[in-house]
């Protein structure tokens, strides 16, 4: 579907020196004005929103001065993925920057399962913890928060995941004694499409503030904020847009040794990291870690610091993490050959798919549903058979909203939760098969619902793609959304159109000595006019006239 968003992108194409071509992808992004087009292209770390804005920043940042102050125990509760890791490392190295006697805890996913529970609450209360702050987690820990308060814990919530609702719609917040998510109903943050890793990042913003430790030591760990948007799949737009930007031109100059050490191990060149290599190459193997083994793995090499003695270990434990990820990769592989041979041949004809595979990792369970929904245009559940209980996580498609079909069903569920797009659930094993009957009969899903959707930015001639605009479009390169997609021959004709422009520039400036402007004008304009022969005869000439001007340089 071809997207049809009007403004003036020539006007807009003349004001940021680019091309309409470029102006209309970013207005089909719903950026308007050239406030925030600048912003877009050029976003700079003094245009990242005043933390001091979320509601109980203050609040939050006051009580853990106070409680630092003190001398009272501090423990950092995270969550098993990416963006909890980040949140957890932010939080422990800027409580610890302020004199903080603080710690960290991650659930175990299979064990504790996700976010902050009683048994942790416990055993915080045995160890003499006295505050308990959350990140990446705890909007949704009602009862135990309130378990937390009873026993005569401090409790500060940091987290962005949805707030909980009353049957009416209004917020139910924890009864915590300060709550920082944007999502507050009574939040004035202009972004709530932020991480839980850039909520803690704004949270040591402030407390470096209060604490008057100078600016640059928060904005130096900006690469952590950064990973953790890529790698919790935000949308890259407003100020996540900037935190990438900025976040990966900081990773070169980390402090971390261990996350140098995983680039490294993963054969990267840190110095052109991009938002590519952090979702699908960086942040798989700091998942793997939690999904195989425990996310603490991967805290514990971020926190290796160069010239400390744990940094000697970082090569090693980067190793372990890649190694992990590598495993990942194969049962993932394993488990989604067995998703697609049962739903080709036991549930073809289902609107809904529920794929039962007893024998696979439950932590693979939402990749896998994510790839069978990807293949089939269907909402696909994938479930693996737990200790006590059934386990099963959700993807889905744009008309159909995943929890509301839960809530349908929760008679045959033990615990579940989840948005219109994605869902985790529990179940007995008896329950499956019913399970699977009753979200097909309730389906309301036609036929068209299963075509998928391609929407196209702009409908232009192949002759247009050029060098320069291939190269222009690296200013969109953090944009997840709207990619242009070409076929595999289209990418043979762009390769080969690409390899003519350079050879004509090579021609028109090596030989004829044409200055270099005009020979990139020029050789845009030549690019698609010049066939597959002439442009190898034209490659083969320049080398001969290179061989013979450096043979008469040697023989002077």
């Amino acid at each position: 579907m071809l997207q049809t968003k009007r403004a003036d992108f020539s006007g807009i194409a003349a004001r940021f020196h680019i091309s309409p071509v470029t102006a209309r992808i970013i207005r089909n992004r719903d950026v308007e004005g050239e406030t925030a087009i600048d912003r877009y292209l050029n976003g700079t770390l003094d245009q990242l929103y005043d933390p001091h804005l979320m509601k109980d920043m203050d609040k939050a940042a006051s009580l853990i001065l106070e409680k630092i102050q003190a001398g009272a125990r501090i423990r950092i509760v995270g969550d098993y993925d990416i963006d909890g890791v980040c949140s957890t490392y932010l939080l422990y190295r800027g409580l610890s920057r302020c004199g903080g006697h603080v710690d960290y805890q991650i659930p175990e996913r299979i064990r504790d399962g996700y976010g902050i529970n009683e048994s942790i609450i416990r055993k915080a209360k045995e160890d003499g913890i006295d505050t308990i702050v959350t990140c990446d987690n705890g909007i949704a820990a009602l009862e135990q928060v309130r378990l937390a308060k009873e026993l005569g814990m401090t409790v500060i919530v940091t987290d962005h995941h949805e707030v909980v609702r009353a049957e009416d719609g209004s917020q139910i917040l924890p009864e915590a004694d300060a709550v920082v998510n944007p999502h507050r109903d009574d939040c004035p943050y202009p972004f709530a499409g932020i991480c839980g890793g850039v909520v803690a990042y704004k949270l040591v913003q402030v407390l470096y503030e209060q604490n008057r430790i100078p600016e640059q030591e928060w904005k130096d760990m900006l690469e952590f904020a950064a990973i953790a948007t890529v790698g919790d799949v935000m949308k890259l737009q407003d100020e996540n847009r900037i935190i990438v930007r900025w976040g990966l031109k900081q990773i070169p100059h980390t402090a971390s040794a261990g996350l140098r050490a995983l680039v490294e191990a993963c054969g990267l060149d840190i110095c052109n990291l991009t938002a590519y290599h952090i979702g699908f190459v960086i942040g798989p193997c700091l998942n793997a870690s939690g999904r195989l083994k425990t996310a603490q793995l991967a805290l514990e090499l971020l926190l290796c610091e160069a010239g400390t003695p744990a940094a000697l270990r970082a090569e090693e434990m980067a190793a372990e993490l890649k190694l992990l990820n590598e495993e990942r990769k194969d049962m993932t592989q394993a488990g989604m050959e067995q998703a697609f041979e049962q739903v080709d041949t036991e549930l073809a004809d289902d609107d809904v798919l529920v794929v039962y595979l007893p024998d696979c990792h439950e932590s693979l369970a939402g990749i896998i549903a994510g790839r069978v929904r990807e293949a089939y245009n269907k909402p696909s559940f994938v479930l693996t058979k737990g200790e006590d209980c059934v386990k099963g996580s959700g993807r889905s498609i744009e008309s159909y909203h995943m929890y509301r079909a839960l809530c349908g069903v929760q008679d045959l569920l033990l615990k579940f939760g989840g948005h219109p797009m994605a869902a985790g659930f529990s179940l007995k094993e008896e329950n499956v098969g019913e399970f699977r009957r009753r979200l097909n009969e309730q389906s309301t899903l036609t036929r068209e619902d299963f075509i998928p959707k391609i929407w196209i930015d702009v409908a232009m001639p192949f002759e247009y793609i050029s060098e320069s605009f291939v190269k222009e479009l690296e200013l969109l390169e953090h944009e997840h959304y709207g990619k242009i997609t070409l076929t595999d021959a289209g990418r043979d004709t762009a390769k080969n159109i690409l390899d003519t422009n350079k050879i004509v520039y090579r021609f028109l400036t090596e030989i004829l000595d044409v200055d270099e402007q005009t020979a990139l004008a020029e050789a845009d304009l030549m690019e698609h006019d010049i066939s597959k022969g002439t442009r190898k005869k034209l490659k083969k000439f320049i080398k001969k006239s290179t061989d013979k001007k450096s043979a008469d340089k040697k023989a002077k």
